[in-house]
């Protein structure tokens, strides 16, 4: 909604602190359940799909992955058939993105800051999982043919969603790479200076 993009925004422009991200998802989170709800979904008829609810404790990487799996195995499922076969697989790249920063995360001598950790674990654990279940309340129909209060299609939103997920897992990793680069570039410079040719007097 409304709300939600000006968050993104506000984001961006660097007029937020490390809440704004999360801020956002839960926004468009918000958004896509209050059109569901007022056409008078969801059901109260038991979920035909375990909703992907996980707890951000323990060892990162281990908490990381349980998420992961999870969204990896329902949109697989694909419960009565929501998920539009392109979208499943934007899903399934931004999960494997995750992964990849995941491994690069592990070999990388760089750091992330207590911001960027937040974002990393909250992506996996709580944005993707929390959007995919909001958007898998709202029957395929309406999420692809009735405009919400931002003037947009459920589905539109989502892929809103993911696009900002995608880029801040891009991001995440490019902050990682350069870190690492500059590393190499010192021990280089080091190496140069050390064994380098030297002037003959």
């Amino acid at each position: 909604d409304r709300a939600a993009t000006g968050v993104l925004v506000l984001k961006a422009l660097g007029l937020l602190g490390t809440m704004g991200l999360g801020v956002a998802a839960l926004g468009y989170g918000a958004g896509l359940a209050a059109g569901a709800l007022w056409w008078g979904w969801p059901s109260t008829k038991e979920d035909a799909w375990e909703a992907l609810q996980f707890e951000d404790e323990g060892d990162a990487r281990e908490a990381m992955g349980r998420a992961l799996s999870g969204v990896r195995r329902l949109t697989e499922h694909n419960p009565g058939n929501r998920i539009p076969a392109p979208l499943a697989q934007r899903i399934q790249r931004l999960c494997e993105r995750l992964e990849g920063l995941l491994d690069q995360w592990e070999r990388s001598r760089g750091q992330l800051s207590l911001q960027e950790t937040f974002h990393a674990r909250h992506i996996a654990i709580s944005y993707l999982p929390q959007a995919l279940n909001t958007y898998l309340s709202i029957p395929p129909q309406f999420a692809t043919t009735k405009l919400l209060t931002n003037g947009k299609t459920a589905q539109t939103t989502f892929e809103g969603v993911l696009a900002e997920l995608e880029t801040k897992v891009e991001q995440l990793g490019d902050d990682l790479a350069s870190q690492d680069a500059q590393a190499f570039l010192r021990h280089s410079e080091f190496l140069t200076q050390k064994f380098g040719p030297k002037d003959i007097a």
